[in-house]
């Protein structure tokens, strides 16, 4: 039986969040999280990503200390380090967050204690930039007076079915014991069972596949979507019609972005270029993936003229801004760039989404979303983002937005074909 039971969960974002809340219910746990304003929502039983629903963090207030400041951390011998591993500017790893909390970890690291993190990283991430600082802060040494793991992240934001507690979940360790001993830490709050890689990387390169290989399947399906408007040809019903095949995959066209799967492939290719390789299939699907906002712009406005509806000076509402539907993380969105593409073209875009922190999205993207839109406005209105919001409304509901001579385009297929003027 694992015997250590003083866990510190550091990093409370989407996944952060709902692993304390899981351990809590088994183990003493310490919520770490630099931002000063989250802890206090949490404290106060509130969850902005709303993963987690307010009666459940009620349930468990008194198992769960929350803290912003490190060197508040005390009594704990397990650390789970869940922050964010996003890209630069230049589509380059930014590990910023990842060292950041592993020198403040390693700055509070005892003897025999436990480091596991659960951020995308590259294979041999962990080992390569994370143990050496842990080292550095602690003055241990890996497998002699502390150990390391690594169990990557599995949530879905937004997924009410496919919770941490239903996803199998890979672990590993940086021995054969410790393993043994992490995926056995992991089975008391997994129901759906855990699979113990053979080492940190192999646990490692598991991770960032997943997502890779949902990118290069979308990035495909977007290919097939814009080849089959060319020959006029519905991409829905094409998919539906192949969908009959047993093992046909059933992936849709649309903006790829998120803190996942409009990431982890670069993670990926910037290793394998520094190892010596560079990759063709996964960066071709990135591009492809990744210009999908201007052509659905170009689409957009090719469509207008055709309707003679005034492209410059337009009015346009983009129905959505987060990278997916039904929840707030407006992370990474491609919809940015479809907007980006829009004000290219001289349009008057106006931004709608009612599940994302107004606010938030100006401080970060400089955008202001609308309260909401105006009746008898727009010339075209873009359906951006599946919101089941947008889905309640109807396509009455939304026509009633725009001029008499309008256009509606639907990417992501939330009505049927014949109510709208053009979809991906």
């Amino acid at each position: 039986m694992i015997s250590k039971k003083n866990i510190c969960v550091v990093g409370l974002g989407y996944v952060g969040l709902p692993l304390a809340v899981a351990f809590s219910k088994k183990y003493k746990v310490t919520a770490f999280d630099i931002d000063t304003h989250r802890i206090d929502e949490l404290r106060n039983g509130y969850d902005k990503t709303l993963e987690v629903e307010a009666d459940t963090l009620q349930a468990v207030k008194e198992s769960i200390v929350y803290l912003s400041n490190i060197q508040q951390v005390s009594g704990c011998d397990i650390y789970i380090i869940t922050v964010p591993t996003p890209i630069d500017k230049n589509k380059k790893p930014n590990l910023s967050f990842l060292k950041d909390s592993s020198k403040m970890v390693g700055s509070i690291l005892k003897k025999n204690d436990i480091v596991i993190y659960e951020s995308t990283v590259f294979p041999g991430a962990t080992e390569e930039y994370c143990v050496p600082l842990l080292e550095e802060k602690s003055g241990l040494k890996l497998n002699e007076s502390f150990y390391c793991g690594y169990s990557p992240e599995r949530i879905n934001p937004g997924d009410k079915d496919k919770r941490l507690e239903n996803i199998v979940k890979v672990t590993s360790g940086s021995t054969p014991i410790i393993a043994n001993e992490i995926d056995e830490l992991y089975q008391q709050i997994i129901p759906a069972g855990t699979y113990k890689a053979e080492s940190i990387k192999i646990a490692e390169a598991a991770k960032v596949i997943e997502n890779t290989q949902r990118d290069l399947n979308i990035a495909l399906i977007n290919e097939f979507s814009v080849v089959f408007n060319k020959l006029g040809i519905d991409t829905e019903s094409v998919l539906n019609a192949a969908r009959t095949k047993w093992n046909f995959f059933p992936f849709q066209p649309g903006l790829v972005g998120g803190h996942c799967i409009g990431v982890d492939p670069y993670y990926l290719t910037h290793k394998s270029i520094e190892m010596g390789y560079m990759p063709e299939v996964i960066l071709a699907g990135r591009r492809l993936n990744d210009e999908m906002g201007s052509y659905i712009a170009s689409r957009v406005t090719e469509l207008m003229a055709s309707k003679c509806i005034d492209i410059a000076d337009s009015n346009v509402l983009v129905m959505g801004l987060t990278f997916k539907e039904n929840c707030p993380d407006f992370r990474n969105t491609m919809v940015v760039n479809l907007i980006d593409n829009l004000n290219s073209f001289n349009c008057n875009v106006d931004v709608y989404d009612p599940w994302v922190n107004r606010q938030q999205v100006f401080n970060e993207l400089g955008i202001t979303p609308i309260i909401s839109p105006v009746k008898g406005k727009y010339d075209v209105i873009i359906l951006a983002v599946a919101h089941e919001d947008f889905k309640v409304l109807g396509i009455s509901g939304i026509k009633a937005f725009a001029r008499e001579k309008h256009l509606i385009y639907d990417v992501k297929y939330l009505f049927d074909r014949d109510c709208t003027d053009g979809r991906l």
